[in-house]
């Protein structure tokens, strides 16, 4: 698969995406529409919705068709706005501009933002306890990929990693401080959301096993990437101020080690995660090229 097919399956997933997310997301006008608006801004915004392609890619790479997880993969979605949407605010990263535009509280308030977030995070889980929406997927399966999505979320994932990303803020932390951010704040979810394509196709626990290390991988290679990005970067592609992270005093892969060395980082974490993936067929060509698009990547 090369670069331009990648980028034409990255397209034609997001469109599929998109509509699933217009299909669980209730329309603006829906009352109270204050809080649907400011939702729905955040959500329909630009993103790349690497999470929800990544689930459905590794759901096909085990030869499943995607039809049915569509929900899932919007929730997946759901959960990733609404932690932007709480990253942002002032309390946390105090962000002014996200996917290229106004964030959510400089749009809507900060407690409207915070209700949004809210909003999104429980839409998400109310979707995936939709037996109706979701009478494909075996109930016992069903419940693994919520629980899945759960703890990624959760004090033990996303949740975690942003605690220990605020305590960290303008202190000189240690290496594993730094790597315990980046695999929990970012990693969870993106790890997660490789594993819930699997458990939807029904995996066998030694592909599980590979997958979960593919899946753990790119994570910490899409943080390391987003770090050389807050230096590097175009603020037009990357949707952001250049430099906040520096700004607000948080160790980066980079200011470990250097962008040099940061770069040398990220390729042999891909190269790990391609390795992870040694006893899959040619179905799985396109996580191989999505490891490599993580890297390569201008936002």
């Amino acid at each position: 698969m090369s670069a331009m097919e990648i980028k034409t399956y990255l397209h034609k997933k997001k469109d599929l995406v998109d509509k699933a997310l217009e299909s669980i997301v209730p329309p603006a006008n829906t009352f109270p529409p204050s809080v649907f608006e400011a939702m729905r801004y955040s959500l329909f915004a630009g993103g790349k919705r690497v999470r929800p392609i990544l689930a459905i890619a590794t759901a096909e790479s085990l030869g499943a068709r995607p039809k049915g997880l569509l929900p899932i993969a919007g929730a997946l979605e759901l959960i990733h706005t609404y932690s932007l949407v709480h990253d942002d605010l002032p309390a946390m990263d105090n962000d002014d501009f996200r996917r290229g535009r106004p964030t959510c509280h400089k749009v809507y308030g900060e407690a409207m933002a915070i209700l949004a977030g809210d909003g999104l995070l429980n839409r998400a889980f109310e979707i995936l306890s939709d037996q109706k929406r979701l009478k494909d997927v075996p109930a016992k399966r069903m419940m693994a990929i919520t629980r899945e999505i759960a703890v990624a979320s959760g004090v033990f994932g996303m949740v975690g990693g942003q605690v220990v990303d605020m305590e960290s803020e303008g202190k000189d932390v240690d290496f594993p401080t730094l790597e315990y951010i980046h695999t929990h704040k970012t990693g969870a979810l993106i790890r997660a959301s490789v594993r819930v394509g699997a458990l939807y196709a029904g995996v066998n626990e030694k592909k599980l096993k590979a997958l979960t290390r593919y899946g753990e991988f790119i994570g910490l290679a899409f943080q390391i990437a987003d770090d050389i990005l807050d230096i590097v970067g175009k603020q037009e592609d990357i949707g952001k101020d250049v430099g906040s992270d520096l700004k607000k005093g948080k160790k980066t892969f980079p200011s470990f080690y250097g962008l040099a060395e940061s770069r040398n980082r990220a390729h042999e974490v891909v190269d790990k995660a391609l390795l992870s993936l040694k006893d899959f067929d040619a179905k799985a060509d396109v996580l191989r090229e999505l490891a490599k698009y993580i890297i390569y990547r201008v936002n």
